[in-house]
């Protein structure tokens, strides 16, 4: 290992140095890595934390390491650039041999991608920066040894899942009366709040309220400078429409918009409000259309992450390692996460508000540019712009309602395993596994009793994730289980993403697969509909906490 002395400033992202992290990026000073250390249990940590995740223990210090590490992951970025990294580069994950707990996001050196393969050893090269040194990796001459596995296996986690505080289900009080949506599309160029306005105008009606009835706002993930990601959250959307909410909830930690319904839920069932207007808004097409203009301009500064320095910037990177390790253990391949694709665009083909509904076949999807290996542009959804709005009623108003309310039978919300994107499960999008146990815990009903399964999709293998996770297969038998997509199709085993998920109809960040899945249960999703569908299941989130809701018609 060396200190790379000689080597020429990266000019890339550089870490926010803090009494937690700055051992770590200044290690390279002397050429030697070091990780937080548990002096109690021996146990190594990462990122730095107060206390010891294994046995709470306060006696923390810091580990001079060998350097030595296996490549457990990585993905050959092609499409994202960051300043001092140009494509194609490879984004790794790597575990030291002292603690293969531990994992380490880098970038492989001095080695061609094509040579790279799971389980090789490699050697820690520090490139300074400024007041930093980044700890990167190259292979070093040995075999490739056995890959780490999780501390829970994929298989496991209903074991870990607590039961329920008590019998009678706060799900029981509560309904979904009203559904609404704006103009989905590419580069509206239509200020934010007005799209919420728009689905929520639409939701309120369809559930035959006014906005006078309207006592609770929930939204995700709130206001702040999230960029083409809110609207300014409830303050905004109270300011705009002068409402006098009893109970109101916005934040970005928890599971995407599912989140923001369930909190809603919770509120309803413990009285707070009668009717709360859940709300999501997204407006990525026109905020980097506003950025490419120079009208909105990136804040400047220091990264927090440690993704980011690694040119680790979308969450594409993080969920193309996992897909390539259930490539490895599970001999999955890119025409699998294909058939997702094409049953989306399907799908989406039927339905007049999805961005993308020209007609895909497998040569297309496979010809496409490649994003991060093993994702191609096909495996990515569509960023966009629009607003999608649901209504949580008190189940004793529903009769007083005009329209056809959605019950809700149980909700799956646990989380199992570790929350930071590279550190959580190896084999599957991080958080689906934990709540999708938790969900079958509520209820009597079963994966055979699912008519339609709306799944968070951001990418192909998101959708995977969630159908392994959710009991429709077995874990790693997603490449049978498809058959070609035919299991998944609209007359298939297990209709998945009706109206063509967030791979076509566009990125809502899975609110629109809530209003799909209430569409669906009342019969009214027109020349997509699935005959006869009574109970549907919906996901939510994409790396965040994940969660999901089993829905049955009234």
């Amino acid at each position: 290992m060396t200190a790379g002395d000689d080597a020429p400033a990266s000019g890339r992202p550089l870490p926010q140095l803090g009494l937690d992290n700055e051992f770590f990026w200044t290690a390279g000073a002397d050429g030697v890595l070091r990780v937080q250390e548990c002096r109690s249990c021996a146990a190594l940590l990462h990122p730095p934390q107060p206390v010891c995740r294994y046995c709470r223990g306060h006696d923390l210090g810091v580990r001079d390491l060998s350097g030595r590490a296996t490549l457990i992951a990585f993905t050959v970025n092609h499409r994202f650039a960051v300043p001092g990294l140009d494509p194609p580069y490879v984004v790794a994950t790597v575990a030291p041999v002292e603690d293969t707990r531990v994992r380490l996001t880098t970038n492989i050196v001095a080695a061609e991608p094509d040579s790279l393969e799971l389980g090789m050893p490699v050697e820690v090269t520090f490139q300074p920066d400024g007041d930093v040194w980044l700890p990167l990796f190259r292979p070093v001459d040995g075999e490739p040894v056995a890959l780490p596995v999780d501390e829970i296996a994929p298989g496991d986690f209903a074991a870990r899942i607590r039961p329920m505080v008590r019998g009678d289900k706060f799900e029981d009080r509560v309904a979904l009366t009203g559904i609404g949506m704006s103009q989905i599309g590419r580069r509206l160029m239509v200020p934010p709040l007005a799209l919420t306005v728009a689905a929520c105008e639409r939701a309120v009606a369809d559930a035959g309220l006014t906005f006078d009835d309207i006592d609770g706002l929930s939204s995700y993930p709130g206001g702040g400078n999230l960029g083409g990601f809110g609207e300014g959250g409830v303050t905004a959307l109270e300011a705009a429409l002068g409402l006098r909410p009893t109970w109101h909830n916005g934040g970005i930690e928890t599971f995407g918009p599912g989140g923001s319904v369930i909190a809603a839920m919770t509120a309803v069932a413990a009285g707070l409000a009668r009717h709360v207007l859940c709300f999501r808004t997204v407006w990525e097409s026109t905020f980097a259309e506003q950025m490419k203009a120079g009208r909105i301009t990136p804040s400047p500064g220091r990264t927090a992450s440690w993704l980011t320095p690694f040119g680790a910037t979308s969450a594409a990177h993080t969920l193309a390692q996992k897909a390539q390790r259930h490539f490895h253990d599970y001999g999955t391949t890119r025409e699998t996460l294909g058939w997702i694709a094409l049953n989306q665009r399907a799908n989406a083909e039927l339905d007049p508000t999805a961005v993308y509904r020209d007609p895909m076949t497998m040569d297309d999807y496979l010809a496409a540019r490649p994003v991060t290996s093993p994702f191609g542009l096909y495996d990515c959804d569509v960023p966009c712009d629009g607003a999608v709005a649901v209504i949580v009623s008190a189940v004793d108003t529903v009769d007083d309602l005009a329209s056809t309310p959605v019950f809700v039978e149980a909700v799956g919300t646990q989380i199992v395993e570790r929350i930071e994107w590279d550190q959580s499960t190896l084999t599957h999008e991080p958080q689906v596994l934990g709540p999708a146990a938790h969900l079958w815990t509520r209820t009597e009903l079963r994966p055979r009793d699912v008519d339609v399964a709306e799944l968070y999709d951001g990418f192909t293998f998101n959708c995977l994730s969630w159908i392994e996770a959710l009991g429709f297969c077995g874990i790693g038998e997603a490449a049978d289980f498809l058959d070609g997509g035919k299991n998944i199709a609209r007359d298939g085993l297990i209709p998945v993403n009706t109206h063509g998920g967030q791979l076509s109809h566009g990125r809502t960040h899975g609110m629109g697969l809530l209003h799909e899945a209430i569409a669906q249960l009342r019969g009214d999703a027109g020349p997509r509909q699935v005959p006869g569908a009574r109970v549907a299941v919906v996901s939510s989130g994409g790396l965040t906490p994940g969660g999901a809701m089993l829905l049955r018609a009234g």
